[in-house]
C-alpha cells in the first residue's frame, strides 16, 4: 500500500499494493515549488528503492514497506503538518530532506519516539547520541563537510591558506547558517578571511553578493546553496569569469541540475560528495528488472543515475538496512519505533554489505554507536566536465578533522542538553 499524503487535503490517494503493510515510512517530499528540480529525484529514488524491496524480496524480513508521500515544498510549517498527519500511521522513520524541517521535528520525535535521520543534513551537533538519542545524521555532517572542503584547499595550495580569501555563498537559512562556526573556527587556525554573503529564499537574486566577489576578488568561494539558488550562483560565477576550479559547493550543491542550465561555463566546478555518482552498480540491474521494466517508477522515471536519484536511494538503503538490523536485534519482523532506533544505532555499512546490496564502492563505510550518530566524517571532490555532462570524482574520501568536529559538537550538543534539562544517554 502507497499513500500520498497532501499537507492541504491530508487525504490518502491508494495505489496497487496489500490490504496490509507492516513497515512504514514516511517520504517528506517536495515535488513543487522552487526547490522541486533538487526534490523530485530524491524522492525518485527514495520511492523506487523501497519500491524495489517489495517487488524483488517482498519487502524487508518478510514485511512489506508501506510508503507514505507527503508533498511539503521545502516549507517548514508544511514539513511539520506531514509529520503530524503521518506519524499515526505507524511511521518507523523520518527523512524531512530539510534543516529547517528538521530543526522543528527534534523536539517532536524525541518526544514521540519515532526516530529521525537526516542523510548528509541537519543539526550536526545532533550527531552526538547522548543528547539526541532519536536523531541520526551519518555517514558525514555540514561540519565535517566544511573541514574537508578547507583540508581539500590546503593540499591543493601547499599546506597553508594564510592570507587567503574564501567566500561563504550560503542560502540564509538554519541550512546555510550551518558551517559558519566551524569555518569560523578553521579560518582563526589557518589564517584564512572567511567573507560571508548570505542569499535570501529561494536565491534567484544574487547580482550583489556576485558583484562584491568581483570587487574583492576571494582565493576561493564555497557555497551552501539549495535549488534555484544554485543554478543562479553558478550561472553568475560564469557571467563575472570567476575561476570555476575555485569555486566549491556542499553535496547540496553538486548536482546535474545545478550546473547544466550554465552550459559551458559550469565546466570545471566542484562540489563535495558522499556517496558514488553515475548507474554502473548492480542494484541497477534489479531497479531495471523489478521496478522500471513494469511501469512502477516513481515521477517521470527519468531520474536514474543522477546525484540526487543516488542519494535518495542511499537513504532508502539505510532506511532498509536499519530496519533490518532491527529485525536482527528484538527477533521480530513487524518492529517497532523503538526498536528501529536501536537497528539505526547498531548500523554498520562495511564494504562487504554495500556490496552484498549491489552498491560495491558506493560510499564510505561507517558504523553508528550510542554515543556517535553522525558516521564517518568522509566526503570526496567531485568536479563537473561539461563537455561530458558528467560529474569526475577528483579525490579520495578525506576525513575531516575529527578532534575539531567533535568539540565543536560536544560544545553545542551539551549547551542543547542543558537549555532543555536533558538527561544524557549511554550512561
Amino acid at each position: 500500500m502507497k499513500k500520498i499524503l497532501t499537507t492541504l487535503a491530508l487525504g490518502a490517494t491508494l495505489a496497487a499494493g496489500p490490504a496490509l503493510a507492516e513497515l512504514t515510512f514516511p517520504s517528506l517530499s517536495y515535488r513543487t515549488g522552487p526547490y522541486a528540480a533538487n526534490g523530485i529525484p530524491f524522492a525518485d529514488g527514495y520511492a523506487d528503492y523501497f519500491a524495489m524491496l517489495n517487488a524483488r524480496d517482498g519487502g524487508i524480513g518478510g514485511e512489506r514497506v508501506n510508503l507514505i508521500e507527503c508533498e511539503t515544498g521545502y516549507n517548514t510549517e508544511k514539513g511539520v503538518e506531514c509529520y503530524e498527519a503521518t506519524k499515526g500511521e505507524g511511521a518507523l522513520l523520518y527523512q524531512p530532506l530539510s534543516t529547517g524541517i528538521t530543526y522543528q521535528l527534534i523536539p517532536r520525535v524525541s518526544a514521540d519516539g519515532i526516530p529521525m535521520h537526516t542523510l548528509g543534513y541537519g543539526r550536526t551537533s545532533a550527531s552526538n547520541g547522548k543528547v539526541f538519542p532519536w536523531v541520526f545524521n551519518y555517514p558525514a555532517t555540514y561540519w565535517d563537510g566544511a573541514s574537508v572542503a578547507i583540508k581539500y584547499l590546503l593540499d591543493e595550495n601547499g599546506g597553508s591558506l594564510e592570507g587567503k580569501k574564501i567566500a561563504l555563498v550560503y542560502h540564509n537559512s538554519a541550512y546555510g547558517k550551518e558551517p559558519i562556526r566551524t569555518l569560523s573556527e578553521l579560518a582563526t587556525e589557518h589564517g584564512f578571511e572567511l567573507i560571508e554573503l548570505p542569499v535570501d529564499h529561494p536565491g534567484q537574486e544574487q547580482k550583489s553578493q556576485w558583484l562584491q566577489i568581483r570587487r574583492e576578488r576571494p582565493d576561493n568561494v564555497l557555497m551552501w546553496g539549495w535549488g534555484v539558488m544554485n543554478q543562479v550562483a553558478v550561472q553568475e560565477a560564469a557571467n563575472i569569469r570567476y575561476p570555476m576550479d575555485q569555486f566549491i559547493g556542499i553535496w547540496w550543491s553538486g548536482s546535474e541540475n545545478d550546473v547544466k542550465p550554465a552550459g559551458d561555463g559550469a565546466d570545471g566546478y566542484k562540489a563535495l560528495n558522499f556517496h558514488a555518482v553515475g548507474s554502473d552498480f548492480e542494484l541497477y540491474d534489479d531497479l531495471e528488472e523489478h521496478v522500471w521494466s513494469q511501469g512502477n517508477a516513481a515521477g517521470a522515471g527519468d531520474q536514474g543515475g543522477t546525484v540526487l536519484y543516488n542519494r535518495g536511494l542511499y537513504a532508502a538503503m539505510i532506511a532498509a538496512e536499519a530496519a533490518r538490523k532491527a529485525q536482527e536485534i528484538h527477533g521480530v519482523s513487524a518492529i517497532t519505533p523503538a526498536q528501529m532506533r536501536d537497528g539505526l544505532e547498531q548500523l554498520e555499512m562495511t564494504e562487504e554489505s554495500m556490496a552484498e546490496l549491489g552498491l560495491a564502492g558506493f560510499g564510505p563505510t561507517f558504523s553508528a554507536s550510542c554515543e556517535n550518530h553522525g558516521g564517518s566524517g568522509k566526503a570526496a571532490i567531485n568536479q563537473w566536465n561539461a563537455g561530458e555532462g558528467r560529474w569526475e570524482v577528483l579525490t579520495d574520501y578525506i576525513q575531516s578533522d575529527q578532534e575539531l568536529i567533535a568539540r565543536l559538537v560536544e560544545e553545542d550538543s551539551m549547551a542543547y542538553a542543558q537549555e532543555n534539562n536533558i538527561e544524557l544517554a549511554c550512561q
